[in-house]
């Protein structure tokens, strides 16, 4: 799992370690996989730290030579790996535009690649890509990540096609807003944006890591054994939104009646 050591990968993570797999996680920061691998390892897990940049194909493929090594076979990727920050588009520098697509849009797919013999090897390959609803709409103020994003899900539905006959399943999760450590200090930083993104959501919260990990867990458990190409929204129905407009007026009542 790339992105494995902190917030929302590391929440994966102890999900499934929970469920009895072994994991291999990694990350750049080699003190964020020292400190996740320590709460894993409580859970059961046989755990192995990677420090990877999944912006450069020969970490990628070493990460995945480890896992041959260590584990000798490879069942589930999850790319998490993730850059973002907040800034208009044309305030993005090009070093900016690249650190982020890099991570997301090249990280995936260079990972993918590097994972698929060892996947086609299982019969029963799994790979969860890590989106947002924003790939599909509009993402005012990320439009870097918005981009690399939409072109994971892109991605995520080609192979979920080229590698069926393999036997993989290639689905994606796309999270709402979620409090971990990194968005707090990356994106939720001023409390007038958090109400505000509140009220655009129809079920009027965040969502939390667990519950974006137990949607991972789901696409690579055997209930979902004949679904591939898909993404699973878990954001209280944000990117619904409420709707053109409210003909009843049930939503502003219930809003002041709270």
């Amino acid at each position: 799992m790339t992105g494995g050591g902190t917030g929302l990968g590391l929440a994966i993570g102890e999900r499934l370690a929970r469920d009895g797999y072994d994991l291999l996680i990694a990350s750049r920061s080699a003190a964020h996989l020292a400190e996740g691998s320590v709460r894993l390892r409580e859970l059961g897990s046989h755990v192995v730290e990677v420090p990877t940049d999944v912006r450069l194909p020969s970490e990628v493929d070493r990460m995945i030579d480890r896992a041959r090594s260590e584990f000798g076979r490879l069942d589930v990727l999850v790319n998490n790996a993730a850059g973002n920050f907040i800034a208009p588009a044309q305030s993005i520098t090009p070093n900016g535009w690249r650190a982020v697509v890099g991570i997301v849009l090249d990280g995936t797919f260079f990972a993918s690649r590097a994972a698929f013999p060892l996947l086609r090897e299982s019969g029963d390959g799994r790979i969860v890509n890590i989106v947002a609803s924003y790939a599909w709409m509009a993402g005012p103020g990320t439009s870097h990540s918005a981009a690399a994003k939409a072109g994971v899900l892109a991605l995520t539905r080609t192979l979920a096609v080229e590698w069926a006959p393999f036997g993989l399943r290639v689905n994606a999760v796309a999270p709402g807003p979620v409090h971990t450590e990194g968005t707090d200090v990356r994106l939720w930083t001023d409390p007038r944006v958090v109400e505000r993104l509140t009220e655009q959501i129809p079920l009027r919260r965040f969502g939390t890591p667990e519950e974006i990990a137990n949607a991972v867990a789901f696409l690579v458990g055997p209930e979902s054994r004949y679904i591939t190409g898909q993404v699973l929204a878990v954001d209280g129905g944000q990117w619904l939104g409420r709707g053109v407009m409210d003909l009843t007026g049930e939503a502003e009542k219930d809003s002041e009646a709270k």
